[in-house]
């Protein structure tokens, strides 16, 4: 039978300490022992339903964890304070002084910069590589290799990594995958199809409201609990502690992501099957134009389409920003980084989110000026929506129809 992450979800009931629909908030730093031998034995780890220190776990973060773990088929997770609070502990974690990481090149900027400046200062070093081919992937690996990292659908390109085929590797030369599944949750299951660990941002489409910022951590129970070990754990070392309240926040808003998930898409769909028929440069994973089409669809959930994320090309990138102003400015959505939010968003990545790529590197991976990233909304009347862009877009003179005001 096929994982089905919204039923696992579902299936989950929680009740508050005085009967509430939704669990208590636990809004405490630490918590009280009934016995001295009982809190020897809980940093110990060896306290089963105890709470020792709110940076090592607490009563709301192990609720979103455990409905966390459910969406992606694993045995457990853990949050964090932020999607980087939960990426660097994870590489810290599984590499350690002389070790060698591959990588996707088309990743978010911060995981970029994190293995391109940060890491080397720990003696951890990265071969960035093309993650849809095979065959560089597995030609990069050395005897230091100790984790293959990418994103299932790519930061800001929206290339898709093949992930049976990427675990198939990772397993052969006793490799740990690690996969970024923040573009895609519930429409593709990362841990089904062999991911040792799957992060994602909570920030993004899992919290969807722009109010939170947040990470989590899905993998097996043994690999949770070394991140949460008192003594050289690097979630619990490094600090990155999710807030209770937020948790809570997050946990309310995930219950409604199926519905979401499947409104996002299907914008996308209607706005990248448009777009492309209008002679514009669209890159989505769910048009048959798109190089890694048939994958996605070999990989995904079906009932969540092929995401909300889409990139569009405005020739330059005075027009991007031009367009984006204008769109601002017409109330079609806010030129903000970020995605998941009810409002369509839109950015220029490559003077964004990935700044942190050098400009040559940049051109190498296909990203020019004049891509704009949107993370497509909520709307109700997406032809409206279409209809209001494509007027923007005639404006700016991306679309033939009108003067150029470029």
């Amino acid at each position: 039978m096929k994982f089905k992450p919204a039923d696992k979800i579902q299936d989950l009931q929680y009740f508050g300490e005085f009967g509430g629909v939704n669990p208590s908030i636990s809004d405490s730093s630490t918590y009280t022992f009934l016995s001295a031998k009982t809190m020897f034995d809980t940093f110990e780890g060896n306290a089963e339903g105890c709470y020792l220190y709110s940076r090592h776990s607490s009563p709301s973060n192990l609720y979103l964890g455990e409905a966390l773990a459910a969406m992606e088929g694993t045995e457990a997770a853990n949050v964090a304070a932020s999607g980087m609070g939960a990426i660097t502990p994870v590489l810290l974690q599984l590499c350690q002084a002389g070790d060698h990481i591959i990588s996707s090149r088309t990743i978010y900027g911060g995981t970029y910069a994190f293995l391109k400046n940060f890491a080397p200062r720990l003696n951890i070093s990265t071969s960035f590589v093309d993650i849809t081919n095979l065959e560089k992937v597995e030609a990069a690996i050395t005897k230091n290799t100790k984790v293959l990292y990418c994103e299932a659908v790519s930061n800001p390109l929206l290339e898709v990594a093949d992930l049976p085929a990427l675990s198939k590797i990772a397993k052969k030369h006793g490799l740990k995958l690690v996969v970024d599944n923040t573009f895609s949750p519930l429409a593709i299951s990362p841990g089904a199809m062999g991911a040792d660990v799957v992060i994602h941002s909570l920030t993004k489409f899992i919290n969807g409201s722009s109010d939170t910022v947040g990470g989590v951590t899905c993998g097996t129970q043994e690999f949770i609990n070394e991140l949460r070990s008192v003594n050289d754990g690097a979630s619990m070392l490094l600090g990155p502690t999710m807030d209770s309240l937020r948790a809570a926040s997050i946990l309310k808003n995930l219950r409604t992501l199926h519905i979401r998930i499947k409104q996002h898409s299907h914008n996308a769909m209607y706005l990248a099957e448009k777009f492309e028929q209008d002679g514009l440069r669209t890159v989505y994973p769910g048009l048959k134009s798109h190089p890694g089409h048939e994958l996605y669809k070999s990989m995904m959930n079906e009932e969540y389409g092929f995401g909300g994320m889409l990139v569009v090309d405005a020739g330059s990138l005075d027009k991007a920003n031009a367009l984006m102003e204008l769109m601002q400015d017409r109330n079609l959505g806010y030129l903000a980084v970020s995605l998941g939010f009810y409002k369509t968003l839109f950015s220029a990545p490559g003077t964004s989110t990935s700044s942190e790529i050098p400009e040559e590197e940049q051109k190498e991976m296909g990203l020019t000026d004049g891509i704009i990233r949107m993370s497509i909304g909520l709307d109700n009347d997406i032809e409206r929506t279409y209809n209001m862009m494509k007027d923007c877009m005639k404006e700016i003179g991306i679309l033939e129809g009108s003067r150029s005001k470029v």
